[in-house]
């Protein structure tokens, strides 16, 4: 049975650093495109980036360009989202997510795993 999870979260001032990994049991994620996609209570799911199948390419949502930085160790089946700088409207739940198909540009969001929570807060 294909299973991500996501891990790494939690609360942070603001300004500080967290790294969320994603790991997959059932299919590898080297063959695809992984997204990081969050959400924040109230408002609509935002895909924050994304790395192609061959590593050659990665996307950032300008509200996180800079401060992020997407990356992927095929070697342990995982793909890490560093996040600096965090600022509180950063909160959300950030999910790992791939859809099977796609290996150039980001993936949709269809097979992701529970999410992980990251709060933002003085």
């Amino acid at each position: 049975q294909e299973q991500i999870v996501e891990s790494g979260g939690g609360l942070v001032q603001p300004g500080g650093s967290l790294d969320l990994s994603c790991t997959a049991s059932g299919f590898s994620l080297d063959y695809y495109s992984i997204g990081w996609f969050r959400q924040a209570p109230g408002k609509e799911r935002e895909e924050v980036s994304c790395i192609n199948s061959s590593d050659r390419s990665t996307y950032y949502a300008d509200s996180v360009k800079g401060r992020f930085t997407i990356a992927r160790d095929k070697a342990k089946n995982m793909v890490y989202l560093q996040m600096y700088t965090l600022k509180p409207e950063d909160t959300a739940v950030y999910y790992c997510a791939t859809d099977f198909r796609t290996t150039t540009g980001c993936p949709r969001f269809d097979v992701r795993g529970q999410g992980t929570q990251v709060t933002v807060s003085s």
